[in-house]
Parts: structure tokens; sequence; C-alpha cells
């Protein structure tokens, strides 16, 4: 199969190099390319996606071209981002194999005095950024006068970060006589303008074929609210097994919002974005090329070049800007030989512009229901019963041969310790009770799907739920961790601490503790949040209405994003000082009681219910902070009924 290389017109070194990596076959531009840089002397366009090994059709002949007694830098490549830079260097550096060259990654946020250094001790070839290599040549610590080739690598989107004009100013300080070589995902004007001037005689070289995205990515697309867009997204991984991808942003700021409730939510994920400095950068790519992690939420830019060529998914979580930028995020699944799935979420506001991508990038995407809680539930008991069933094959069977017997009796023996408790459960219980209350202690938390909340059913083009049904009604407040927030009419002012708070509702709901969650008790009010089972529960013990009239325990308002994401930051904060409760201003007591008016207008407007409450339960509420004889009295009660 290497033999296709080596018709190519490379050196048995280099043929050795790529046996070493495991290259078989060519790809199509490295076909194209290679002879052409090898055996004529002509300026290339290389027209081609991401993931089709550009910088192996490029870099062999660099390679190729190097005079070894020549000390000057030879060939200088220009990529858009740092992240393309350094995977080019490392495979610059595979491809050479047993030869000695220096490859010198030039980019921003890196070590200054470091690349001085590696310059001064002579390089081959320079692998940059614009900006960085700008800056050296200005200083004078660069010399790209004697390079005898010249790459432009992802120019379209070098384009769009306004790097042109640097490129022109970096052009203007090579020699006329060289190679000139540029690679491109896209062929825009400015592009074919840059190519005529400083390339007058050049060949274009196209790889693409009919259908631009590869015929092993499944193409879909669902039809989702902005609102439902996080629950959709965790449905997917939650179904799929294994799930390792990209999911892209718009805006660093939702990728942050988006990535900071993956975590919150217990997914291996991180965010990738302008702001995160050159050290963040790589130690999270690492992280993902080690499978340390399996969720990358990235914007365009931040995730330009970076190579995960083993994608299972990538997520349009945002709609792209462009064809050009939909053809290039969904290039990174269904690459090597694997499959992949390429997910878009599309609201109805956006279906103009997704029909024009559609018809641009030529592909089909097919539109999909949501993963519904009953097929997400299947999905993980298929995977517990495989997981059991090859558990349950490394036992000897009556029919096994002495040889397999043995291998399986020494798996077994490292369980023997449970022999006896399994013999004791055997004959003391029913054994299919026996196994089913195991597999409901091992597996309850996987399978709990409460974390789950419904969302709109748009795929039949069925319009959201109104907040007048009663279906919705059960859910109002529900956030995306499947929590609810509720309100509580009482607060410091009537005697009620936070202790005594999460003592109460978890003796009258048999809640676990970690389950009553962001508890606030302010001077007139108090906020708890928990799973919505439970929370049903506290409204049913809770929710009725006071002699007064007015509800005691309702669902809370949802909060605005940005109110939402301003509390995260408190509590983060407040976690980073090692404090429970940051302390509150006059100003915050104002809003939190105009928001706690808010709650109790809006109930009386829309009536009490018509249930009472028991007295013990109204008296918790509220017995007064000074009243210290009937305090303890209640609790002492309270203690009682719990025990």
């Amino acid at each position: 199969m290497i033999e296709e290389f080596r018709q190519l017109g490379l050196s048995e070194e280099t043929i050795e190099a790529l046996e070493a990596k495991g290259f078989e076959t060519p790809t199509e531009i490295q076909k194209q390319c290679i002879p052409l840089l090898l055996k004529e002397n002509m300026d290339v366009i290389g027209q081609a996606q991401t993931g089709t090994g550009k910088t192996a059709a490029f870099g062999l002949p660099i390679i190729e071209m190097l005079d070894k007694t020549c000390k000057d830098v030879q060939a200088i490549i220009l990529t858009p981002t740092r992240e393309l830079c350094v995977q080019e260097c490392d495979e610059l550096n595979s491809l050479a194999g047993n030869r000695n060259i220096e490859v010198a990654p030039i980019y921003g946020g890196a070590s200054m005095e470091a690349q001085l250094r590696q310059l001064r001790r002579g390089v081959d070839i320079v692998v940059g950024t614009p900006g960085r290599i700008l800056d050296h040549l200005q200083r004078g610590t660069l010399d790209i006068s004697h390079i005898k080739c010249f790459v432009l690598d992802e120019a379209d989107e070098m384009l769009d970060m306004g790097f042109i004009e640097d490129i022109e100013t970096i052009l203007e300080r090579a020699p006329s006589e060289k190679r000139m070589l540029c690679f491109s995902a896209t062929m825009p004007e400015p592009i074919l303008k840059l190519a005529t001037r400083f390339m007058p005689s050049y060949k274009l070289v196209r790889t693409q074929t009919e259908d631009m995205t590869s015929s092993l990515t499944q193409q879909l697309y669902y039809e989702t609210r902005e609102c439902d867009k996080l629950e959709v997204l965790m449905r997917i991984i939650e179904i799929t097994e294994n799930f390792y991808g990209l999911v892209f942003c718009r805006t660093k700021v939702q990728c942050d919002e988006v990535g900071a409730r993956l975590m919150d939510r217990g997914y291996n994920a991180e965010v990738l974005h302008g702001d995160l400095s050159q050290k963040q950068r790589e130690l999270i790519i690492r992280k993902m090329r080690d499978h340390h992690i399996s969720i990358l939420v990235a914007t365009d830019v931040a995730a330009r070049g970076i190579d995960l060529p083993d994608l299972t998914h990538v997520i349009n979580y945002s709609l792209p800007q462009d064809p050009e930028t939909y053809i290039h995020r969904v290039g990174r699944t269904g690459r090597a030989g694997q499959k992949g799935e390429a997910i878009t979420f599309v609201n109805t506001s956006e279906f103009r512009k997704f029909a024009f991508i559609k018809r641009i990038a030529k592909s089909e995407i097919t539109k999909s229901p949501v993963p519904s809680i009953d097929q997400i539930e299947k999905a993980k008991m298929a995977r517990i019963e495989a997981t059991l069933d090859e558990a349950f094959s490394k036992i000897p069977s009556a029919g096994s041969s002495d040889e397999e017997g043995n291998a399986k009796k020494a798996v077994v023996l490292s369980h023997s310790r449970f022999d006896d408790m399994a013999f004791r459960i055997a004959t003391e219980h029913d054994p299919v009770m026996a196994i089913s209350a195991l597999l409901q202690l091992s597996y309850r938390h996987e399978l709990d799907t409460s974390k789950f909340k419904p969302i709109a059913d748009l795929f039949q083009g069925k319009q959201p739920r109104t907040r007048n049904s009663e279906d919705s009604a059960q859910y109002a407040g529900l956030d995306d961790q499947g929590y609810t927030r509720l309100f509580i009419a009482r607060g410091d002012k009537d005697g009620i601490s936070k202790q005594d708070l999460v003592e109460f509702l978890l003796s009258k709901t048999g809640a676990a503790n970690d389950q009553i969650r962001q508890v606030e008790v302010h001077d007139e009010f108090s906020f708890v949040t928990a799973p919505a089972p439970i929370a049903e529960l506290i409204l049913k013990h809770l929710g009725g209405s006071t002699p007064n009239g007015k509800p005691i325990v309702t669902r809370a308002r949802e909060l605005s994003p940005a109110r939402e994401r301003s509390r995260a930051r408190e509590r983060s904060a407040s976690r980073d000082d090692g404090r429970q409760e940051r302390p509150r201003n006059s100003r915050k007591r104002r809003s939190n009681a105009e928001h706690a008016s808010e709650h109790v207008s809006r109930h009386e407007r829309e009536g009490s219910s018509k249930r009472g409450i028991s007295q013990d339960e109204i008296d918790f509420l509220r017995y007064s902070s000074t009243d210290d004889h009937h305090r303890r009295k209640i609790k002492k009660g309270r203690t009682s009924h719990r025990h």
C-alpha cells in the first residue's frame, strides 16, 4: 500500500518515516500536490477541507527540498491559530523521521526569550502566526530573505481574523524567487487577489466532491426552542455511548455558560475560546486528545486547526454564520474511516438561514426528534445489561472445558469475599427480588430521570406548552438541571434559620441531605432548591394557605439569564472564599424583598389553594425568634415526630 507514496517521487528516507507513522495510501490532496511541488517549479493553491492531509501535502515536499548545508531559514508556514501552529510543528517533526531538522513554533502567548534562543541556534522551518512572525521581523530577530518556500495554511481563516495586511507585509519581506503555496477550505475573492499579486503563475488544485461533507458523517438537525437547547444537548450526551464531541457556540459568553452548566451536571467538559491563556488552551487540548475530557465547548476561531481525528459528534449549538463554517465544523467528524454524527440545533427564526446553508453545502441534513426520556432510559438499561452479560460470561459453567474453566475461576476468585454474603442473601430472600434490589442500589443514580426537564415537542410541529396548562404548571420553575426553585414566604424575622429549615424539609419529605440545595434565608422570606419530585412533596406538605389566606410555599419565578449568571458568580466566589454565605448589602436586601413581593402579589392575584395545612407546619414557619420557649417546644415536637 505504501507503494503509492513512492510513486509520488518521495525518497526512501521519507517512505520509512511514513511507514513508521502508519500511513498506507495518500489522500487526494496529497496525490495532486506532492508531484507538483517535487517535479514542477510552480506555485500551488490547494482547496481542501480540514482533515484531508494538507500538512503532509506541503510538508513532505518541503522536507525533501531542505538543504542540509544551509544555515538560514528555508521555509515559513503561516497559520491562523497557535493550536494549529503547534500541531503542524509536531506533524513536521514526525514526518521528518530520522532526519536532523529544526522546526520552530513562533506564536503569541509563548515565551519570547525561548523563541529568540531557538532562532539564534538556527532553524530550517518556521511555523507561526502572522502577528508574532511580524513582531520578530520588525525586531530583526527573524530573517526570511533566503527562504525557498512560503506556505499560507487555512488562508480563509486568516482572512476572517483580519490578518490579510500582516500577511502582505510579511510577503514583502520574502524574496521574489520562492515557491508559494496557499491552502484553504474555501476560496473567497480576497484570497484570489492575494494570489494574483504574489503568485503570478499558479496551479489550482481542488479536491472537494459534490457533497462537501464526509459520507461517513450522519447529519441531523433538531428543531428546538432556544431555552431548550441545553436540555437537548444533555439528552444527546446521555443517550450516546462514549460521547466524544465538539460543541460549537457563537460567542465566548455562550461557551462559558454552556460549559459551566455541563460541568455542574457532572460531565467531563472544558471550554475553549480566545480569552484563555496559551498555557490553559494547550492544557485543555491535551486533556481532550488524551480523552481525559469528552466534551469541548468552543468557538469556531479557537477550535480552528485542532486535530481530533476520532470525534463521535459535532454539535452546532449555535447555527453557523455561513455555509463555509458549517462545512468546517462538520468536517471534524466522520474522518479516518470512522463514522460520526453532526447535529445542528435550529430554532424557528433560523430556518431561512439554515435552508441557505443546506443548499450551499449540498448536504442532506435530516430532521430528527429529540431523544425522549424513555429512550434514554432504555439505552442506559441496554448498556447495563451488556456490562452484566460480559461479567457473567467470565463465570465458569458446568459445560466449560478445564482450561477455560480455570481461566474463569481465576476471575471469580477475586470476588470470593462476597460468596458467603451472596449465599445468605439468596437463601433468606427471593433471588429475583434480591438481584433487583442490588441493581437498584448500584444503578439508581445512572437511571435517575428526575434531572431531565420536559421540553417542547417540535418534531411534529406541536407548540410549546403554555403556562395555563396543567402539565406546564407542574414544572414551572424547573431549571435545566431538573431542580425546582421554591419560594417560602417566611424568613429570619420569623425565627427561621438555615439549619431549622433544612431539618424540617428533610423530615417532611424523606429527602437526602444533598437534595436540599441553595438554601437562602432572608429577613422576610427564604428560597430552597430541590429535585422536582422532592419539590412536589414540599409543595404538598406546605403549599396550602395560612390563616390570612396567603400561600406559604410556591414555585419561584424564573430568574433572567443575567441575574442567574450574577448569582452563579456570587456562589462561586463564596466557595472560593471558604464561606457558606456572602454578606449582603442593603441594596441587595431591597432587591430580594422586591422579588419576594412579586411572588406574594402574583399568588394573591391568582388566588390561594383551598387546602389548609397543619398547625404544626404553620407554627414552624411563623414562630417568633423572641419566643425561645415556643421555639424549643416546636423543635422538640418535630424531633419526636421524626423518630
